[in-house]
């Protein structure tokens, strides 16, 4: 479309141009030759009074020179029964003045007709102006016009005509140009938004701008993407609503079927919660899988990660009691904003507290830390368990371990979590003597795009800077 206004234009400005600079350029140079003859009828008309009142060549030869130049003007005075002219080019026969260009054809011709005419001579043209003697003759005054008089200032006009035109013909492809970028790109945005939206990238808006049909194009498109969002976000809760609520639960009855001791009931109970596990861990994957890539959460959006964090250890707590766990939580005594939703905070501290429940012996210590940086806040989960042999197998994994009770979930939520604002989580060994997984969540800035390579969880990403030590922080125990 842009290529296409630009030929129109060039096209219709061409057209233009040559259709008013052609018959300008021809009146120019009418008006120079036009120009030029009347300065010659001027001169000519100088010499008239002289003649009519005498025919002296003396007399006349002076009124010639003062009317201008006596070399391109000539009077021819005929003696009665006389013929005038010769072969040399100068007047014979009566009074004559200066040199003979014209014919003497064309001098009885001028004569005969008594009005001024202009014919062609050697480098140039010459008026013939008839002027009536006081005896009743005529004299012809014959003023030389060279050719370089004549198109005096055409070239020149003719240049500033070509210039003014191609300017116009230039100016007129860039405004069409223009015009072309400003109906393409909202076009060509409304695309790329589309691709993106395609592949998942909810965060995916087109800018309303460009002309009305595009603004009304890009509106709809908008609209269209939020309620996607909308009903994505909708699924996602309910996603994140049966891990909070059938998980947890599912935790405790695990625990307590171990308490049971043995017997036939005890089995059955034990094998009916492992069922129900492996049933949930189904619709957990499901429901991930089927989620497409989210997009960060806007300006403004966000939670107060020491109420959430104060929140899940509070429900964490009664359990660690049961099971005689000693815990502890640092830096929730004040309030700490992160750009993420607070479902989203929560779901990542239940999957980690959750894994250690699962994978550390009754009794094990745990801690949760807050750390509030100035450019970045960082959670730090911690356990004194036996810690993980592999920890970038641990991040990479990514889907489970392929064991009943493990989806997966927990680390790939927290990855999510983190890579949504431009961080990153770690997996690394604890003041406790377990495992540590640090969650560094980046404020006040986009995600940092990440690129899949193999599968979800090894990920290329720019590196963000970390502060050399954390900030002080204020310790609750339990």
């Amino acid at each position: 479309m842009r290529w296409a206004l630009v030929k129109v234009s060039l096209a219709v400005t061409a057209m233009v141009v040559v259709a008013f600079a052609v018959p300008l350029g021809l009146v120019i140079r009418e008006m120079a030759r036009d120009r030029a003859f009347s300065n010659a009828e001027r001169e000519a008309a100088a010499v008239a009074p002289a003649l009519s009142i005498t025919t002296d060549r003396e007399q006349l030869e002076r009124v010639v020179a003062s009317a201008g130049s006596d070399a391109g003007m000539a009077v021819h005075i005929p003696a009665p029964g006389e013929e005038s002219g010769g072969a040399d080019g100068t007047t014979r026969g009566g009074t004559g003045i200066g040199r003979q260009r014209a014919t003497d054809e064309d001098i009885a011709a001028v004569r005969e007709m008594g009005r001024a005419s202009t014919t062609e001579v050697s480098g140039g043209s010459t008026l013939l102006q008839p002027v009536a003697l006081s005896s009743g003759e005529i004299a012809v005054v014959e003023v030389y016009v060279p050719e370089s008089e004549v198109t005096n200032g055409v070239g020149t006009a003719w240049a500033v005509l070509a210039a003014v035109g191609v300017a116009l013909i230039v100016g007129s492809v860039a405004v069409a140009d223009r015009l072309g970028v400003r109906m393409v790109q909202p076009a060509r945005r409304l695309v790329e938004g589309a691709h993106e939206l395609g592949e998942g990238k909810l965060g995916a808006r087109v800018p309303v701008e460009g002309p009305n049909e595009l603004r009304l194009a890009a509106v709809a498109f908008n609209s269209m993407a939020d309620q996607v969002v909308q009903l994505l976000a909708n699924e996602r809760e309910l996603a994140a609503d049966l891990s909070h609520r059938l998980r947890t639960p599912l935790t405790v009855l695990r625990l307590n079927a171990a308490s049971l001791g043995e017997g036939p009931a005890a089995e059955q109970t034990r094998a009916a919660v492992e069922q129900l596990e492996r049933e949930v861990d189904t619709i957990i994957r499901t429901a991930r899988d089927a989620k497409p890539q989210t997009a960060a959460a806007g300006p403004g959006a966000g939670c107060d990660a020491a109420e959430v964090v104060r929140e899940r250890m509070g429900f964490w707590s009664a359990l660690a009691e049961d099971e005689g766990r000693k815990w502890r939580v640092a830096g929730a005594d004040r309030p700490v904003r992160i750009p993420v939703a607070r479902a989203d905070l929560a779901a990542s501290l239940d999957a980690l507290l959750g894994n250690v429940f699962r994978h550390t012996a009754e009794g094990t210590a745990f801690a949760v830390d807050l750390h509030n940086g100035e450019d970045a806040v960082i959670v730090l989960v911690s356990d004194a368990g036996p810690g993980i042999a592999d920890p970038e197998a641990a991040m990479a994994r990514g889907r489970g371990s392929g064991t009943d009770g493990s989806t997966g979930l927990g680390l790939d939520i927290v990855r999510r979590l983190a890579e949504s604002t431009g961080g990153d989580v770690r997996i690394g060994s604890s003041v406790l003597g377990g495992t540590e997984v640090r969650i560094w969540i980046q404020l006040g800035g986009r995600a940092t795009p990440v690129r899949q390579r193999g599968h979800r969880g090894a990920v290329r990403r720019r590196r963000q800077p970390r502060p050399a030590t954390p900030p002080r922080v204020t310790s609750t125990g339990g």
